[in-house]
């Protein structure tokens, strides 16, 4: 596929799944508006990484108006799943969606319209803004997404010229040529963490700036508690531990440095921290952020440190 203007360039959107057929439903709808006012300028491409809940039926038996390329595959892990849904893609430029990431309208616009008009030169990502729906809201999701764990769109400075760090799938572009110089996300992560900061280092290294554009927005329908993000921080933990050791000099970045300094008290706490967390659920602002961080460190730690054991000649300097 081509682009059939000269300046508005051709777009794949890439959308890896697992077990959420009803998420993945309002994402191709809210998808399908954008790309159907593009015709054939832009395609969707959904990967089912071995869904058990009825996706393989859905995608297979409905009828789509729109390009829409369907891949199935054994659960892999998303980094698989987006590398094969870019391979079976033709769009110059590739978005990354999650399928709990509901486009907003103007967002596929947003992105195309960036890469038009700034896509010259320097190879360009355009990070786009995630939040969640209104009716979710409380002051830990409004932490994790704007001040760390899950994203921190709050912490950017430059716009023009982010850190690597913030190189989130829920919600970005790239040009294809620069996804496949590079060879993809790498696909020895054990779960959906690390693997696209990864990819982002190696991009940023070798020339590649990200823009951040809030107009481009999704919103991330996904039910999350405390506990579960807890478990997604001892996951994320793990995962960095393989980013350490395919990047020794991110080591301090990573927080290799601080395992084994945690306290005694560092475990014991926790219940008293959960506790502090859901009455600030109840009464906003009684929750400082260091109070989440204190936590959500403490999990990515343990998970850290389970990792690099599993690691040889760990260097944790």
């Amino acid at each position: 596929m081509t682009g059939s203007s000269p300046d508005i360039p051709s777009a794949s959107i890439i959308v890896p799944t697992f077990n959420r057929v009803r998420d993945l439903q309002r994402v191709v709808r809210a998808v399908s508006d954008q790309v159907s006012a593009l015709s054939s300028q832009a395609e969707i491409v959904v990967v089912d990484d071995g869904s058990s809940d009825g996706t393989r039926h859905w995608l297979d038996e409905s009828a789509f108006d729109f390009q829409m390329t369907v891949l199935h595959q054994g659960n892999a892990g998303p980094a698989r799943a987006r590398n094969r849904g870019v391979e079976a893609s033709n769009g110059e430029v590739v978005l990354f969606l999650g399928d709990d990431t509901v486009p907003q309208p103007g967002w596929l616009d947003e992105h195309l319209e960036a890469h038009r008009v700034e896509g010259v030169g320097r190879p360009m990502a355009v990070l786009g803004y995630t939040a969640f729906p209104a009716e979710e809201d409380s002051p830990f999701l409004r932490w994790i997404n704007e001040y760390g764990a899950q994203f921190g769109y709050a912490l950017i400075e430059d716009p023009t010229d982010v850190p690597f760090n913030f190189f989130y799938t829920s919600n970005v572009s790239l040009p294809r040529r620069v996804f496949e110089d590079l060879g993809g996300f790498r696909e020895d992560f054990p779960a959906a963490a690390w693997e696209d900061i990864e990819f982002a280092y190696r991009a940023v290294g070798s020339g590649m700036v990200l823009r951040y554009l809030p107009r481009a927005r999704t919103t991330h329908y996904h039910r999350i508690r405390v506990s579960s993000f807890c478990a997604r921080q001892e996951r994320s933990g793990r995962s960095a531990a393989i980013f350490s050791d395919l990047h020794p000099e991110l080591k301090t970045f990573l927080g290799v440095p601080c395992v084994g300094r945690e306290s005694w008290w560092t475990s014991l706490e926790r219940p008293f921290l959960r506790a502090y967390i859901a009455l600030a659920e109840l009464i906003h602002g009684v929750a400082a952020g260091r109070i989440y961080r204190r936590l959500l460190d403490g999990h990515y730690l343990e998970g850290l440190a389970a990792g690099l054991s599993n690691l040889p000649d760990v260097d944790r300097e």
